[in-house]
């Protein structure tokens, strides 16, 4: 009887190891690629469909869509793919716009590649989703003669390169000129985009024209068995797909999912069940033992004898008795871990005071001693900026841990750090730090740390001891005003006046960045993303990364255009040169923003991107405002107050910047409006006349009390009036 349970369990095992082995008449090869399981090209030939590999005429291509080339393939989780380029050819109609929406079974990896973007007149970005989350990355490659390219280098001279989030398996990469016709059209003709394997593509001055006749590139995806972890897939051994009996698991480290490989010893396939081979070793390095000693192969190893017929033993082996041994052992094991011990007190000594010189010398690097003798110089207080050592914003962060990551962009990484006296702030991390622009940065830290303005996230301090200087800023409690536009779920209690009162208190902050500080201040990256929104709903501007001070005496030209997508001065993107007015165009896409609940670059209902901008005033000019405006913010009584800030708006975004108000104005006018908004005998009169006239420079002696968060009019409304009606600066005249 147990002779037949042990014979029936025995047949139960070897059904279940032949239903999960591959066919053995399985075609492992298309042309000249080789194709292991758990990759296969028919039914019955790979682990799941995710690992299919369509062979059409000798071409391995990847499931799903079957238009990914397959290149390689490799144990270590790595699929080498060709992925097409993206090219737009301004004035030839057969140009690409965009690449088709690619979708995938595995992650494109974001450590082995790039998105790249070549061209003197180029942008390229990508719209992928990850999570069921839509975002887009981009970068921006300009230059005005072909003697300016550098060989070799992606920094935005010809070419630029940006890094790809994790885990992206749907996306589609756009190539887009910035002017047409375009200065650069006789030597570069086209723009391109593409996804690429960063360590083989090496650019050269020759693909701005060469790249046309180009149609692929190598990418790497990442591939993985399933999405659970080692420990989790080994509970079903039915589904674990490691088989070989001398194999592992392991994570990997780029995807969700495991991967298997062979023991030490062993090579071979680790997902079939006798797939790891032992290694002879003593047949692939016959000398593995030297000249006296014999060489005996074992499962997973070797071991070395005395040749057989040797006169003397003591050739191979120890004098030494058993006892003997031991004693010399153990008197070796406690000699070695005493100096163990005793070397790793002095490493640790020796790394400590290596630890405490390096953080003194980037203290000095970063501009320590230069900010400690300004702050000295003023006699601030610890409270008013403070310099934090690098080991209490490690403790703040918990070691910057992920869980305490409040959001990533180009810039850097912002962490939620809670400090030893229970204040929460949040610490931007940088991913770069220019050295030679070291006294620009602190003298940018020290005005920065003296703004205390209601609607501005205020800087609280810096650290100077690591290798990019961290930034302390105070902790804005609501998010940003983008997702509370752009969610759904928020967008719908965001009133038209609260609409209103964000918009006029970022005006504010800006007005006084550019014309109240001890120098002006130019944000140059204004977006929703950057004004936070407290639980009161009031706005605080932030992220001076890209911000510049500028002298009154000095004009700004950058040969590095900054700032993002949809929200860039055309007249800063052509020019380089940096006024006030290129923040006052980016305040009118994020007001724009806030009347239509479009993004700044969207998607219209054909699919096609739109840039906000050029769209808002296109349909202005139309005059089919009403069109384009959130639903819930319309009323009977607001339609002229929501015409007035449209056309205000329009003028913000005017081609050249000198057809543009100063913020200063915008705040007046926006300000001016929010008072209507209190008085209804003021809101009446501007329903009926819809007059759409600027305040003067004259109107600016009104007196206000203006606390920066809001407006109350300490006039009558008629005296208010008067001055609206003052017969100056038109707001339909902007391009």
């Amino acid at each position: 009887m147990a002779f037949l349970q042990q014979l029936v369990a025995g047949a139960i095992i070897l059904a279940g190891i032949a239903a999960s082995e591959p066919n053995p008449s399985c075609i492992r090869t298309c042309g000249s690629l080789d194709i292991p399981y758990p990759f296969g090209t028919s039914e019955g030939c790979y682990l799941d469909p995710s690992f299919l590999i369509t062979c059409n005429n000798s071409t391995p291509l990847l499931s799903p869509g079957n238009i990914i080339k397959v290149i390689n393939i490799s144990w270590d989780g790595e699929l080498r793919v060709s992925n097409s380029i993206d090219r737009y050819c301004p004035g030839n109609s057969s140009s690409d716009m965009a690449s088709e929406p690619t979708v995938l079974n595995f992650p494109v990896s974001h450590t082995k590649n790039k998105l790249t973007a070549v061209g003197c007149d180029t942008f390229g970005f990508i719209n992928a989703t990850e999570a069921q989350k839509k975002y887009s990355v981009g970068c921006l490659s300009l230059c005005d003669s072909i003697d300016s390219v550098v060989n070799g280098s992606c920094e935005g001279i010809g070419c630029c390169q940006t890094s790809i989030p994790k885990g992206m398996t749907s996306f589609a990469f756009t190539a887009g000129s910035l002017s047409y016709p375009s200065t650069v059209d006789n030597f570069n003709p086209c723009s391109f985009a593409f996804v690429v394997e960063e360590k083989a593509y090496n650019f050269s001055s020759l693909d701005l024209v060469n790249l046309q006749n180009r149609q692929t590139v190598p990418m790497v995806l990442d591939w993985a068995v399933g999405n659970e972890t080692c420990r989790d897939a080994k509970k079903n051994s039915t589904t674990y797909a490691c088989k070989a009996a001398n194999s592992e698991c392991y994570d990997s480290t780029n995807s969700p999912g495991y991967l298997c490989k062979c023991h030490s010893g062993y090579e071979g396939n680790p997902y079939l069940f006798d797939g790891c081979k032992d290694i002879n070793e003593c047949e692939e390095n016959p000398n593995v033992c030297g000249n006296e000693r014999k060489c005996t192969n074992t499962p997973g190893r070797f071991k070395c004898d005395c040749p057989k017929g040797k006169s003397k033993e003591d050739d191979c082996r120890s004098k030494v008795g058993s006892s003997q041994k031991s004693l010399i052992a153990m008197g070796i094991t406690i000699s070695l871990l005493g100096l163990l011990v005793g070397g790793s007190w002095i490493n640790l000594g020796l790394k400590r005071r290596k630890l405490i010189k390096l953080k003194k010398k980037l203290f000095q690097q970063n501009g320590g001693l230069m900010l400690q003798k300004q702050l000295s110089n003023r006699n601030w207080t610890v409270e008013t900026a403070k310099i934090f050592s690098a080991e209490e914003l490690k403790r703040a962060t918990n070691s910057y841990d992920e869980s305490r990551v409040l959001g990533k962009g180009a810039n850097g990484t912002v962490y939620k750090g809670v400090l030893s006296c229970n204040k929460v702030v949040a610490i931007k991390k940088s991913r770069i730090c220019d050295h030679s622009q070291i006294k620009q940065f602190i003298n940018e830290v020290f005005v920065l740390t003296q703004i205390n303005h209601r609607n501005v996230v205020k800087l609280l301090g810096c650290c100077l001891e690591t290798e990019v200087p961290l930034l302390v800023y105070e902790f804005i409690t609501n998010g940003t005003l983008f997702d509370h536009i752009h969610d759904k779920s928020r967008s719908s209690s965001l009133s038209w006046k609260m609409r209103l009162k964000i918009a006029t208190e970022t005006a504010a902050a800006l007005a006084y960045l550019h014309s109240e500080t001890s120098i002006p201040i130019f944000h140059r990256d204004v977006k929703t993303t950057n004004i936070l929104l407290d639980d009161n709903y009031t706005a605080k501007v932030a992220d001076f990364g890209a911000s510049r001070l500028i002298s009154l005496d000095q004009t700004q030209v950058t040969t590095l255009v900054q700032g993002t997508f949809g929200y860039l001065d055309p007249e800063y993107l052509h020019t380089g040169q940096l006024t006030e007015k290129s923040d006052v165009y980016s305040f009118g896409v994020v007001v724009a923003e806030l009347l239509t609940g479009k993004k700044a670059v969207f998607f219209d209902s054909t699919g096609r991107d739109r840039n906000l901008a050029m769209y808002f005033v296109s349909t202005v000019k139309e005059d089919r405002l009403l069109q384009i405006l959130e639903n819930h913010i319309i009323n009977e009584g607001n339609i002229g107050e929501l015409k007035e800030v449209a056309n205000l708006v329009k003028m913000c975004l005017s081609v050249r910047g000198e057809d543009r108000p100063s913020m200063k104005e915008v705040e007046m006018e926006l300000g001016a409006l929010r008072i209507m908004e209190k008085h209804p005998m003021g809101k009446e009169k501007l329903d009926t006349e819809e007059t759409e006239c600027f305040l003067p420079a004259s109107a600016r002696s009104f007196s206000f009390d203006i606390d920066r968060a809001g407006y109350s009019s300490t006039k009558s409304i008629a005296e208010f009036d008067s001055i609206r009606n003052h017969p100056l600066k038109s707001l339909g005249g902007g391009r």
